[in-house]
């Protein structure tokens, strides 16, 4: 019949009217062509929507550990990889030091310093801070390529790769680490990540390309190790991938070969960074892949005696892989039963329990103080995927429709990444890729579609039975009259698959009629519309969110109130003042977030760090700037020349204190007796009223010295040396140092060396501290259940903290009864009208984004009273802030309609009269 109908067309149709092999040819290619032209705009855009900063602030490097990661690079490019590899820094750490060498991810490092040494000698030569500024540019860039690679080959669609691309190269979920002077493990990592996936779906796409794609996928997640932490996401997300081949009946050759080479690869090559070493075959979190490795060997081998057997009978068949299997899963759980009590098997780590305990509290206060470990909000989602919130859950659910080996790894991986990010908000950065993907997926559906419409090259499937009409054979009278007997039988009744089917053969006729063809045509051109339309306002929203993540945070833009734009550079006149006034063996106390940055930019020994690799450490850093004044000084005089804090409001380190009290507590059990969680620590009142313990702490007195009321340093022990142009960093020097202690740290002999004469010497605290240090009970999880520790204690104090996090209201009433018990004195009265209306107006001069106003929006949007209540509580000012476009968390409050927050702010003194930069106030929200 088709014959038929082609030779009728032939016959009566003029030619001319006849679409052409080459005009076909024309309108493919064109549209190919289209594709590739989109397709580099997009990577252009992903590149040029990251220089924001750059072409605002210059080429700085932002935050807190871009600036560990630059000083590392300059270290591995001055004096190359053995003596990096052979690093132990002395200038962080004090006194004990880090082994940088196998404790850093160097591939960010060697990407840097193999870029500047390539772009040498050419016209492009470039400083290699430069480079380090531009990497999360050009990565950001090459990700966005890959994140289209992989939706190509999961959708087989040009047009769903390119539009997976150029979502992916401006989705806020992947500017957020990405932007440039960002320089941090994250913006090579996602194109790592990106790279590995790509790699691991190529492989799975024949017997042919496993093997040399299985391969390429094992060296880029080495790659990938070298790059970031979350490789282990990496190596997990593939595990899973393959597990679930495994368990819906797709096991096949290639799956087999791609994943024992991805696997055998991958792994031989993450032994060797030495920051990961056997963890691979160690840790909790990596030998789920290693079970699904070995557990592929055990059915293949399985299969193979079955082979070899000649075994052709299933029930045969099944007997024999029951006791293949049976007898492997009874080794290794006897070898597991063996190997258990020896403690080869390392915990999880605290950042990974928090991602399986509610709210995110692991019961290491350490870990619970970062803002970027707790959970994700609705609205976190739609501040950085916008409208793609929308789009790719239709994606996901035309996945599932055409599920395949490779379909399978975009649900999984939907699926995992939303479970994760929605416990630590952190991660919503690994949704981006796959929220791209599944939105390419559907958008370039809908335009492959539309094009269709307008070309006129679209009509509807035949239905089931015409397909068997148009291939059965013609018909003799005799089955004609027979078909047509049995054709006026009654249907039966509810024949549900019947109704899909007449609902099919309707649906078609209706979509190839007239107004059928009418109906698609302007259904196109709204979709077209809608491109133009949404697109634009995606690229707008996208575009104003690069602004507000290219605040480098260590200086930044703000606005006065009578619209002045300023740039607060206090942070970095502060280390310079460091670096060119003390010195070169001076060492900064300061608490462990601006480590990094002391030591980048000043180049001065600090206590702590970023790294927090030792939590006794950072405890005894809180118990020192927590503690009484003298108290604080007797530690002090023996570890630092200076003490650095941040003041100023907002976020500063009065803010931060009660978390500092909380982290010396869980070692140092004498500073809040019988309160794990501090809450002697803190404000009294709305006036920002300190508790005695507060009040007595060195921090406090630091904080407002000579600013606030009665509030000054011991002249004896501590005299102020600089104050920023802002006050948004203070500087003291410690009086009495003691040399001794000094020089007994300095000098090599009194080191820890793991062999004599090797470069692995843990420096070791002064003599004078023992009697401090003897208080301390080494911190634990509950899951370290390799370490040596006092489990009953362990126990009662992890008990006591959750419960204390749970109910901060009676926690907070036990404090006080604690400190009535002690015959503490009651807490003076808070400022007067005058003063509290002098500290508000002070705060609300400055309009600044911050990492504070970003936290303070998310709290308020996420409508989480208790938490505002709690940080007002340890810190009135933060009610006060504003941000850029002069709105504040009245402003915010009023948006989300929500009147608890706005009587708690209300309570503090907020004004509902204060006007935003357009002149509105909160009401008008």
């Amino acid at each position: 019949k088709n014959e038929v109908y082609k030779n009728f067309l032939i016959v009566h149709i003029p030619a001319a009217a006849m679409p052409s092999a080459p005009s076909n040819f024309l309108v493919s290619s064109s549209l190919l062509a289209l594709k590739a032209y989109v397709f580099v705009v997009f990577l252009r855009k992903a590149f040029n929507i990251r220089l924001h900063a750059i072409e605002d602030y210059g080429l700085v490097i932002h935050e807190f550990d871009p600036w560990f990661n630059y000083r590392a690079t300059e270290y591995l490019y001055t004096r190359g990889y053995d003596a990096f590899f052979h690093w132990f820094d002395y200038m962080s750490w004090y006194p004990l030091g880090r082994p940088v060498g196998t404790t850093i991810y160097p591939g960010l490092q060697m990407t840097s310093v193999f870029i500047t040494n390539l772009l040498e000698g050419t016209p492009y030569a470039m400083s290699l801070n430069d480079v380090c500024c531009y990497v999360p540019a050009w990565f950001g860039a090459i990700a966005s390529a890959l994140t289209g690679l992989l939706t190509l080959e999961v959708t087989k669609s040009k047009s769903s790769a390119v539009a997976a691309t150029g979502i992916m190269g401006i989705v806020p979920a992947h500017l957020m680490r990405s932007i440039g002077g960002g320089y941090d493990n994250e913006s090579i990592a996602l194109t790592a990540m990106m790279l590995t996936f790509y790699m691991w779906t190529l492989s799975l796409r024949s017997l042919s390309f496993s093997f040399p794609f299985g391969i390429l996928s094992g060296l880029a997640y080495i790659y990938m190790v070298a790059a970031w932490g979350g490789y282990v996401f990496v190596l997990n997300m593939v595990g899973v991938h393959a597990a679930a081949l495994v368990a819906t009946g797709r096991f096949t050759a290639k799956l087999h070969v791609a994943y024992s080479l991805f696997y055998v690869v991958g792994t031989a090559g993450a032994v060797m960074v030495p920051v990961v070493g056997w963890t691979p075959l160690k840790s909790l979190e990596q030998l789920g892949p290693c079970a699904v490795f070995l557990g592929m060997q055990v059915i293949k081998a399985g299969e193979v005696y079955i082979q070899q057997k000649k075994i052709t009978l299933d029930k045969e068949k099944w007997k024999a892989r029951f006791n293949i299997y049976g007898g492997s899963l009874a080794v290794g759980f006897l070898l597991i039963l063996f190997v258990v009590p020896s403690g080869y098997f390392g915990p999880l780590s605290s950042r990974v329990r928090g991602l399986f305990v509610q709210h995110t509290r692991t019961g290491n206060p350490l870990v619970d103080s970062v803002a970027e470990h707790q959970p994700a909000s609705q609205a976190a989602y739609y501040q950085y995927l916008n409208v793609v919130c929308n789009l790719a859950p239709v994606g996901f659910l035309m996945a599932l429709a055409n599920f395949n080996d490779q379909y399978l790894f975009l649900i999984l991986y939907a699926l995992v990444t939303y479970f994760f990010s929605a416990k630590m908000v952190r991660l919503i950065i690994l949704t981006g890729p796959v929220a791209s993907c599944l939105a390419g997926c559907f958008l370039g559906w809908c335009f492959d579609w539309a094009v269709r419409q307008v070309l006129g090259t679209d009509s509807a499937e035949p239905s089931d039975e015409e397909e068997v009409e148009e291939k059965a054979p013609a018909a003799s009278p005799a089955s004609a009259k027979k078909k047509a007997s049995k054709a006026i039988k009654p249907k039966p009744a509810n024949s549900l698959g019947q109704d899909i089917k007449d609902l099919k053969k309707a649906f078609n006729k209706r979509y190839v009629s007239v107004e059928g063809q009418f109906i698609r045509k302007v259904a196109a051109a709204f979709f077209f519309f809608l491109c133009y339309n949404q697109g634009g306002a995606f690229i707008k929203y996208c575009d104003q969110m690069s602004h507000a993540l290219s605040n480098p945070s260590i200086m930044f833009k703000a606005q006065l109130r009578n619209g002045q734009t300023i740039i607060i550079d206090d942070y970095r006149e502060a280390y310079w003042w460091l670096r060119d006034n003390t010195p070169e063996d001076s060492r900064v106390m300061a608490w462990w977030d601006y480590g990094y940055q002391i030591t980048g930019i000043a180049n001065r020994t600090t206590v702590a760090d970023g790294n927090t690799w030792n939590h006794e450490h950072i405890a005894l850093l809180g118990r020192c700037l927590t503690s009484p004044e003298k108290e604080a000084h007797r530690v002090a005089r023996h570890l630092a020349d200076y003490v650095l804090i941040w003041a100023g409001g907002g976020g500063d380190d009065l803010a931060k204190s009660p978390h500092m009290a909380r982290i010396a507590n869980s070692v140092y059990r004498d500073v809040c007796p019988g309160d794990p969680t501090c809450r002697q620590f803190g404000f009294t009142d709305k006036y920002g009223t300190p508790t005695p313990m507060m009040e007595a702490s060195l921090l406090y007195k630091l904080h407002g010295h000579n600013q606030k009321q009665g509030v000054q340093v011991d002249p004896n022990r501590f005299r102020e040396v600089f104050t920023s142009k802002y006050g948004k960093v203070r500087i003291f020097k410690v009086l009495g140092v003691s040399d001794e202690s000094k020089s007994w740290v300095a000098d090599p002999s009194n080191r820890d060396c793991d062999v004599e004469g090797g470069w692995f010497c843990r420096g070791v605290y002064p003599p004078a501290l023992e009697s401090v240090l003897k208080k301390k009970k080494d911190f634990a999880q509950l899951e370290d259940f390799n370490a040596k520790r006092d489990e009953a204690d362990a126990e009662a104090y992890q008990k006591a903290y959750m419960e204390n996090m749970r109910d901060p209201k009676k926690a907070a009433a036990a404090a006080a009864a604690e400190a009535r018990k002690a015959g503490k004195k009651a807490p003076a009265a808070g400022p007067s009208k005058e003063e509290l209306a002098s500290m508000r107006d002070s705060l609300s001069n400055q309009w600044e984004n911050t990492e504070t106003t970003t936290r303070m929006w998310e709290l308020i949007d996420a409508e989480d009273i208790e938490e505002i209540r709690t940080w007002l509580s340890a810190d009135p000012s933060v009610a006060y802030v504003r941000s850029e476009d002069g709105r504040g968390p009245m402003f915010w409050a009023f948006e989300k309609k929500n009147e608890a927050i706005v009587r708690l702010l209300q309570s503090v003194g907020v004004k509902l009269t204060d006007q935003d930069s357009q002149g509105k106030t909160p009401r008008d929200m």
